[in-house]
C-alpha cells in the first residue's frame, strides 16, 4: 500500500455545534444562537415574569451601497456595523447577525418602552458614523424595531414577529426610525396590509381614477394644460386619499404597476384634448431607481398613440436624490424622447439650486407653501421673485401651485411668474368633466364642439 493521504483534523462535536450558531463573515451569533438565547432568557424568567427586550436593526440603503461599491466593501460595511453593535450594547446584551443587513439585539435588562426608545437612539447615533472603506467613507442610517417580553409575545417565534412589525412600520415611516411594538402598531399594521389588498384589487379591476387638474397662462387665464391626478374611491373604504394609498403603493413596491395604469388611463382620456395642450404626470421615487422606467413609459404612449412632446413628468428632489447616477439616465432617456421633465415642489428639498446644476430640468413648481403665503408674508414674495428671476436666467418655465384667489394670481402675475395651478382656476375633475371644463374655457375647443354638434 502507498503511503497514506494527508490526516484531516478532527472536529469536536463542539466546534460543529459553534459553527452551525455563528455567523461566519462577522462571528457574531447567528439566528440559531439568538433563538436559544431567546428561549432560555424566557424559561429564566417563567417563574417572576421580569419583561426584557429584542431588537432588530436593519440598514437603510445598504443594497444601493453595496451594488455600487461590490460584495467586498458591503461585506466591510457588515463587519465594521457587527464592530459597532457589540461595543455599544449594554452589559449582558447578545447580539446575533441574520439575513444580510440585519441584525438582532437581546437586550435583558430593558424592560419597556421608554428603554428600549433610549437605546435604539443611541444604536442609531452609532450606526450613522462614516463606513470606512480605504478610499472613500459612506454613510447609512439604521432603522430599529423592538418587541418587550412578554407583552409583545410569549415565544420566540411571536416576539420575533412582533418586531418584525415594529421594524417594518419603522421603514414606512422613513429612514432611521424607532418604533417599539405595540397592539396599536399592529393593528396600523394589520389595517395597511387590508388597504394594500383592496388597491391592489382596484388597480386590476381598473377602479382607480384619473382626475385632471387645469394649469394656465397667468398672463391671460388661457388653458395650457392639465396635471393628471391619482383618485380612489372604494365601494367599501370610501374616498381614501392619494396621500396615503400612492406611498402604501411604493412602502410594498407595486407603485410601477399604479403609475403606468394611470398613465395609460389619462393618455387615454388626453387623445380627446385640442393637441396644443400638455399633460403633466407625477413619477415616484421608486420608478427613479428603476432603469426600466423610460422605456416602459414609451411603450404606454405609443400604445395609447399620444405623442411624447405632449407629456411632461414631474418628479421631486427627494425622488432624484434617492439614486441619482440611475435618476440622471432616466431623466435623458425620457428628455431625448421629447417628454419634458418639471421639478416639482420647489423651495422645500435640502438643496434644490444644486439640483439645478446638476440634472436638466424644463420647467419649475414653486410649492404652494410659498404661494398661500404670497399675500401676508414679504419672504415669500421675495423668495418666489427670486425663484423666478433664477428661471429666467435659466431659461425654465415656471408654474406656482395651490393659487386660490384672484389676489394671488395677480401678484403671481406681477412677479414675472408664466403659469399657475389651483383650485381660482379649477379643482381636479374626472374625465369628462375635464371636457365640459375645455368646452367653456377653452376657445378652439368649445368651436370644434360645437361644430361637431
Amino acid at each position: 500500500m502507498g503511503p497514506a493521504g494527508p490526516t484531516l483534523p478532527q472536529v469536536s462535536q463542539n466546534e460543529l455545534q459553534a459553527m452551525a450558531y455563528t455567523d461566519q463573515l462577522t462571528g457574531l451569533g447567528n439566528r440559531y444562537r439568538l433563538r436559544d438565547k431567546v428561549r432560555l432568557l424566557a424559561g429564566e424568567r417563567a417563574a417572576d415574569p421580569a419583561p426584557f427586550t429584542v431588537a432588530i436593526v436593519n440598514l437603510d440603503g445598504f443594497k444601493p451601497i453595496n451594488d455600487l461599491f461590490g460584495s467586498v466593501a458591503g461585506d466591510e460595511i457588515l463587519c465594521q456595523v457587527a464592530h459597532r453593535l457589540k461595543a455599544c450594547v449594554p452589559d449582558g446584551a447578545t447580539v446575533t447577525r441574520h439575513d444580510g443587513d440585519e441584525f438582532a439585539i437581546i437586550l435583558p435588562l430593558v424592560f419597556e418602552r421608554l428603554g428600549a426608545e433610549r437605546t435604539g437612539q443611541m444604536i442609531k447615533d452609532v450606526l450613522s458614523a462614516p463606513y470606512d472603506l480605504g478610499d472613500r467613507n459612506v454613510r447609512l442610517s439604521a432603522s430599529l424595531g423592538f418587541a418587550v417580553y412578554p407583552f409583545a409575545g410569549a415565544d420566540f417565534e411571536e416576539l420575533m414577529k412582533s418586531a418584525e412589525t415594529a421594524l417594518y412600520r419603522s421603514k414606512r415611516r422613513g429612514r432611521g426610525q424607532i418604533t417599539v411594538y405595540s397592539r396599536e402598531i399592529a393593528q396600523e399594521m394589520k389595517r395597511a396590509t387590508q388597504l394594500e389588498q383592496a388597491l391592489r384589487n382596484a388597480i386590476i379591476t381598473d377602479n382607480v381614477d384619473v382626475h385632471f387638474q387645469p394649469i394656465v397662462s397667468l398672463a391671460d387665464n388661457r388653458v395650457l394644460g392639465f396635471e393628471a391626478l391619482a383618485r380612489w374611491n372604494d365601494p367599501d373604504l370610501g374616498f381614501v386619499s392619494p396621500a396615503i394609498f400612492v406611498p402604501l403603493a411604493e412602502e410594498r413596491g407595486f407603485i410601477d404597476m399604479l403609475s403606468e395604469t394611470l398613465l395609460r388611463k389619462a393618455a387615454e382620456a388626453t387623445l380627446a384634448w385640442p393637441r396644443e395642450l400638455f399633460l403633466s404626470f407625477n413619477l415616484s421615487s421608486a420608478q427613479l431607481m428603476d432603469p426600466r422606467t423610460a422605456s416602459n413609459t414609451l411603450s404606454i404612449l405609443s400604445a395609447v398613440g399620444f405623442d411624447p412632446r405632449r407629456l411632461e413628468l414631474e418628479i421631486t428632489e427627494t425622488a432624484v436624490m434617492t439614486s441619482a447616477d440611475t435618476a440622471r439616465r432616466i431623466i435623458n432617456d425620457l428628455r431625448q424622447a421629447g417628454i419634458r421633465i418639471s421639478l416639482d415642489d420647489f423651495g422645500t428639498g435640502q438643496s434644490s439650486l444644486g439640483r439645478l446644476r446638476d440634472f436638466t430640468f424644463d420647467k419649475v413648481k414653486i410649492d404652494r407653501a410659498f404661494v398661500s403665503a404670497i399675500s401676508t408674508d414679504r419672504t415669500s414674495e421675495h423668495i418666489i421673485k427670486a425663484i423666478v428671476t433664477m428661471c429666467e436666467g435659466l431659461d425654465l418655465e415656471v408654474v406656482a401651485e395651490g393659487i386660490e384667489t384672484a389676489s394671488e394670481a395677480e401678484k403671481l402675475r406681477r412677479l414675472g411668474c408664466g403659469m399657475g395651478q389651483g383650485y381660482y382656476f379649477g379643482r381636479p375633475a374626472d374625465a369628462a368633466a375635464t371636457l365640459r371644463y375645455l368646452d367653456t374655457h377653452h376657445h378652439e375647443f368649445a368651436l370644434v364642439e360645437r361644430a361637431s354638434a
